[in-house]
């Protein structure tokens, strides 16, 4: 049996059906004609790993793992508060605010790094190098990651695991959009049969479960068929979902405060994340209506992006009217500036180590 399959428990009947979905079918005649078959869907293998139940992570001190931090913070009071940083400028300064984990949008990601709309650009070397930077900068700090589809099939999916973990990251969210994917929150999106959505979580976690040293690393299964399918199909997706090992269960584009309740009570016990975007799908809830609501997670995937496109464009507006950065400048000189991308820590280090290279600075 190849590593992490073992921790498929077999509930009933291994032959769970296929569900095709007709893209241009009616929304509610396709969730109402795949919920005949929900029961039997769901007698497929059911993923245990004991050593991964939240029991084990309610007590003791946070870990200096960031994987292992992140499940410490799921199994633990309190809603995860993680705001979207798309650089290291945004990541150092969401590290100075005091947030304790970190998301990686792929929408700010492949804004960042390619000048590109989020419509299935960006690769998976530009996820994994950025990824890199933003966990090195503070290694026991989660960021949970965005996987978009797994980049391609299982081999892809597991590739994408593997490579997220070697590059820090706690976790990550995988969807089943079809590869040519768009932002959650745009319209028009197309979604895969529950089959491969369920293919793709399974080999994600068989990826994990199979990567050298155990592992915490968080799977997130993130379902986008609320707008396609309907609210009920979305639901059970991510009941699916959990049943082939995901850690967290993500609904985009849920509507409204009842809708997100309701989710997060048919997904009881599994944690649920909610992603809010201003002018997007999703009601701008606060955190604290967020965990009112039940929901376990929030991110906040454009809070970066959306800033800085507005400073960066008054200050640009300002410089070509002006011909000065005086004024948007706010009187942050060089020094200051790099003072927030961790200027002491390299000087400390530098001492430590016995240099002499920046006693004077």
């Amino acid at each position: 049996m190849a590593p992490g399959l073992g921790f498929f428990k077999s509930s009933g009947s291994s032959e769970a059906p296929v569900v095709q979905v007709s893209a241009d079918a009616d929304p509610e005649d396709k969730g109402t004609s795949q919920s005949t078959d929900s029961q039997a869907t769901r007698k497929s293998d059911v993923y245990y790993n004991p050593r991964l139940d939240p029991e084990n992570f309610l007590e003791g001190e946070l870990s200096p793992d960031a994987a292992t931090r992140l499940r410490q913070l799921l199994a633990r009071p309190g809603i995860v508060i993680a705001p979207g940083i798309c650089d290291g400028i945004s990541a150092r300064c969401a590290l100075e605010a005091g947030f304790d984990c970190l998301y990686q949008s792929g929408a700010a990601t492949t804004a960042s790094r390619l000048g590109m709309p989020d419509l299935a650009i960006a690769t998976l070397n530009d996820f994994v190098q950025s990824a890199q930077m933003v966990c090195g900068l503070s290694p026991s700090t989660p960021v949970i990651a965005d996987a978009d589809t797994g980049f391609g099939g299982t081999a892809m999916v597991a590739r994408t695991v593997y490579q997220y973990i070697r590059a820090g990251v706690a976790g990550m969210h995988i969807e089943d959009q079809v590869q040519t994917k768009r932002c959650g929150h745009l319209i028009g999106k197309q979604v895969v049969s529950r089959e491969e959505f369920v293919t793709r979580i399974r080999a994600a976690v068989i990826a994990r479960d199979s990567f050298p040293g155990n592992s915490n690393f968080v799977i997130i299964g993130r379902t986008d068929s609320a707008q396609v399918l309907g609210m009920e199909e979305a639901v059970y997706r991510l009941q699916l979902a959990a049943d082939a090992g995901a850690d967290v269960c993500f609904i985009e584009g849920v509507k409204t405060a009842d809708l997100l309740a309701s989710t997060v009570e048919a997904l009881k016990p599994k944690p649920v994340l909610v992603n809010v975007i201003s002018g997007g799908l999703t009601p701008s809830f606060t955190t604290k209506e967020a965990e009112a609501l039940g929901a376990k997670i929030i991110i906040f995937s454009l809070v970066s992006c959306v800033a800085a496109v507005h400073g960066i464009r008054a200050a640009m507006k300002s410089l070509k009217k002006t011909g000065t950065d005086h004024s948007s400048a706010k009187g942050m000189d060089p020094k200051a500036f790099f003072e927030v991308m961790g200027l002491q820590d390299v000087v400390s280090l530098d001492a430590k180590a016995g240099g002499s290279s920046f006693d004077v600075i």
